[in-house]
């Protein structure tokens, strides 16, 4: 069924096909902590390295050279183990490949006798990003804030009872609710590596304007915040427990946003599609939030593996229907991971407001 359906891959708008072969194990570098390529299961065919048009290739007197755009981050997956990457690549295309310094941020240049050979190394150059991007920790989220002052009064409430009333309760203490000041939906996550790419995520933004402006006739969408699920099967062992959010009007307008968001950031290559439907929620408690020794170690986060599950069975049969709020959103916003600005909420690279 892989071989009949083999995994896509969207670089700039050009859809490759993702070969499923024997995987060979490859190393991490030593000193230059860098890599000898991709497995192999991510190899890709000849065939798919035709002329990559999303670049402009330049003639010059000594052949032709094209310059990409790539993070200093991922430098070391195209220079490999002790460049043994980089120079498979140009001996395969018969190119140069030029690479700036490691952290520094530039272009990637690669020339050669031939504007086929270029192509190919620049094709091949993009995949190499594309496979090793989707292995990079997310840095920005599009988000709609859900900090009103009203929502977090609401939500402050419902932590005191929810304590008041299922403290005894496993797993439920005070340090798995959210931040009240970070309330927020969840539109999609963003792996944004350089500040080429936080600018270029805010222009596809802007770019979003007219379509949100036409589904909220250009007005604030009163929303209404009521209502608890949680993620998984078993309301026993609860990891995540969300509010529900919807159009007070009852229609399925922020809903349409959402999806138009998504559709928009993943064809223009900056999103990742996670689901075939996005599941709006406001997260209330988590246990990833959980104070503990060891999570404090390691800087306050901690690991998947690590989480101790709560019992929501009272805290849903008691407040299963509660209350939070009302207000009206009036903006959708790149937040960053990890941030907090004077407000309390997450730091914004950039907003674009309804009306």
């Amino acid at each position: 069924m892989e071989i009949l359906r083999p995994s896509l891959i969207n670089i700039s708008g050009r859809v490759y096909r993702r070969n499923t072969i024997k995987e060979d194990q490859y190393e991490e570098g030593e000193e230059d902590d860098s890599y000898m390529g991709p497995p192999a299961s991510e190899q890709f065919d000849d065939e798919e390295e035709e002329f990559c048009d999303s670049h402009s290739i330049e003639q010059t007197d000594k052949g032709f050279n094209c310059a990409i755009d790539v993070p200093s981050v991922l430098y070391k997956y195209i220079i490999g183990r002790k460049g043994e990457t980089r120079r498979r690549l140009e001996a395969d295309t018969k190119t140069d490949i030029n690479i700036p310094k490691q952290g520094v941020e530039g272009q990637i240049v690669i020339t050669g006798s031939q504007k086929a050979a270029v192509s190919s190394a620049v094709t091949r150059v993009e995949l190499l990003v594309q496979s090793f991007r989707k292995k990079q920790p997310f840095t920005h989220f599009l988000s709609f804030a859900l900090n009103h002052p009203q929502v977090q009064d609401g939500f402050l409430r419902f932590k005191e009872e929810v304590l008041e009333q299922c403290s005894q309760d496993h797993g439920v203490d005070g340090s798995i609710f959210q931040n009240p000041a970070k309330l927020h939906l969840t539109v999609g996550t963003l792996a944004l590596l350089n500040d080429l790419e936080v600018t270029q995520a805010c222009k596809q933004l802007q770019h979003c304007q007219d379509f949100i402006k036409t589904i909220t006739e250009g007005k604030p969408l009163p929303l209404e915040v009521t209502g608890i699920e949680y993620m998984n099967d078993d309301p026993a062992m609860v990891d995540v427990l969300y509010a529900k959010v919807q159009v007070k009007d009852g229609s399925d307008k922020l809903q349409a946003i959402v999806e138009r968001l998504v559709d928009h950031f993943v064809s223009s290559g900056l999103m990742v599609r996670e689901w075939d439907r996005v599941k709006l929620h406001g997260t209330v408690m988590n246990t990833l939030f959980r104070k503990d020794a060891s999570a404090e170690a390691a800087g306050g986060r901690q690991n998947m593996k690590e989480r101790e599950a709560f019992d929501a069975r009272n805290i849903l049969k008691s407040f299963g229907s509660y209350h939070f709020g009302e207000f009206d959103l009036n903006a959708v916003q790149i937040s960053q991971r990890y941030s907090t600005d004077c407000t309390g909420f997450y730091t914004s690279a950039g907003l674009l407001n309804f009306s």
